[in-house]
């Protein structure tokens, strides 16, 4: 592991490099949010990024945002939702253990988030893309992550509401350009290729500024109100995989290789309670698209979930579930009805003019695949799913010829064919109320110490849709930032 994370003494400081009321510590999602707040609230702020720039893994994520309660965008493609439809999905497919607390502010404040967004310059298209995916090759603005699938969408109305930036494939990028340059015109001022390293600690505990390696030589950091810690996940730390999260061993991670847990060491040094660490999500590289047209499969050729449901959901219920390999099965007539946009430039990896030849290439043991076919295609010509309950216009029999498609040939993170076909990061972190002061494990806040995004454990119980990371990160970072700048007004 890395070097030392242990406090360093207020008194051992002397004089400092640098002051600010408030200091942002990553510069993601999350930081940009914290940042802007505070310094529109009046607050003197610096934010700390150990890059070159802005963005972190937010700028390298597809950019969506989970956000819903009747936005504008929702109006526009004739979609009616509120806050309570919102929250019962959410809390199902969060779940399960949500953190209630965190999810109900957020369905309740989910438009006045959106017009945040728009206020931070991000624009958003009026059209629907309508089939599943993990990400739209388009620049529709609105997209489903799964709430028309069984069982969610016997507990709320279906309503989409993945927000995307107006921009064509990965948005995240377009998303963290708005955000730095409103925190900027706000007052926020930064520091890149600027590494925290230690907190800073007063003799009260109050958490007082931090040390950090700037072109590797030591600058301190004087916080006169607060320290927020902004600085990601720890999916780049195998040793802390290993103690925490051991799912994601050996699997590619979803970042941009500096989410090593740095912020969450620094805060536990003092005493900072952590919550969920062994929480992960798991994104299997088999498309939506051709695995709602066929059937997903482990090892054993057997079903396991209905195919269009949000994706993280039948990759978690795959890799920690199931027996792998994973295989989407699809026969000509799905695989070629699927949109050329949509097959992201994947081709079978197996194809057999029957399922018995298939099993055989695909090591699985005889008739296995051939009973699983049989009886989904058994129902399938009355347009039912009594074993998964997947939504009937998916459903038809599958023909020969089929293939097969390793999750492992798709893309990752824009990498063709790259490691095992399934990827990842963390959602667990420090222990934070719902405005982001961190907690010890007396359930005390920690004085002067603030976190959001995922350095923090935000709202998810077991359980993860895409959008909520970059929507509650910038969520509760804004709630941190103005309870920050809040402690220099209550201060004056």
């Amino acid at each position: 592991m890395s070097s030392s994370v242990e406090p360093v003494a207020l008194s051992d400081i002397g004089e400092f490099d640098h002051e600010c009321d408030v200091l942002v510590v990553g510069f993601g999602c999350a930081g940009a949010a914290a940042a802007f707040e505070a310094a529109r609230a009046g607050a003197d702020v610096l934010v700390l990024e150990r890059a070159s720039g802005a963005g972190g893994s937010s700028a390298q994520s597809g950019g969506e945002l989970y956000l819903g309660g009747g936005t504008e965008v929702q109006k526009a493609c004739g979609f009616d939702d509120d806050p309570d439809n919102m929250y019962a999905y959410l809390e199902a497919a969060l779940g399960p253990n949500a953190d209630t607390a965190k999810l109900r502010l957020y369905c309740d404040g989910s438009v006045e988030h959106f017009d945040w967004f728009r206020e931070c310059g991000v624009t958003f298209n009026h059209s629907l893309h309508p089939s599943p995916t993990w990400m739209p090759m388009s620049e529709d603005g609105l997209m489903w992550l799964g709430e028309n699938s069984w069982p969610y969408n016997t507990i709320a109305g279906p309503v989409p509401r993945g927000h995307r930036p107006a921009a064509p494939g990965f948005g995240g990028g377009v998303l963290m350009e708005k955000l730095s340059a409103a925190a900027t015109e706000a007052g926020a001022v930064t520091h890149v290729d600027t590494q925290a390293t230690n907190l800073v600690l007063a003799e009260d505990g109050r958490v007082a500024g931090v040390v950090a390696r700037m072109y590797g030589k030591p600058v301190t950091y004087r916080a006169r109100t607060a320290v927020i810690l902004t600085t990601g996940g720890f999916v780049d730390n195998e040793e802390m995989l290993a103690h925490h999260a051991p799912l994601l061993l050996g699997h590619d991670k979803v970042s941009d290789g500096l989410d090593d847990g740095s912020g969450i060491r620094m805060a536990t040094a003092i005493g900072a309670a952590t919550r969920r660490m062994a929480v992960v999500e798991i994104a299997l590289t088999a498309l939506p698209a051709m695995v709602c047209r066929g059937m997903l499969v482990d090892g054993m050729g057997r079903r396991f979930i209905n195919e269009d449901v949000y994706p993280g959901h039948y990759s978690v219920h795959a890799v920690r579930h199931q027996p792998g390999p994973y295989w989407t099965i699809i026969d000509e007539e799905g695989y070629e009805s699927v949109p050329e946009a949509d097959r992201w430039g994947v081709l079978p990896k197996y194809a057999a003019e029957t399922l018995a030849e298939l099993e055989e290439s695909l090591g699985m043991p005889a008739g296995s695949l051939e009973t699983t076919v049989e009886t989904y295609n058994r129902h399938a010509e009355k347009g039912e799913d009594p074993y998964f309950h997947k939504d009937p216009k998916w459903l038809r029999p599958l023909k020969s010829p089929f293939a097969a498609i390793d999750p492992a040939a798709g893309f990752f993170g824009g990498v063709p064919g790259k490691g095992t076909g399934a990827g990842g990061f963390t959602l667990g972190g420090l222990h934070t109320t719902v405005d982001g002061e961190v907690l010890n494990n007396s359930g005390d806040p920690v004085p002067g110490l603030y976190a959001a995004g995922r350095a923090a454990s935000g709202m998810h119980g077991e359980g993860y849709i895409s959008g909520t990371s970059l929507g509650d990160g910038t969520f509760f970072g804004r709630r941190a930032g103005r309870a920050a700048a809040a402690l220099k007004k209550g201060s004056a």
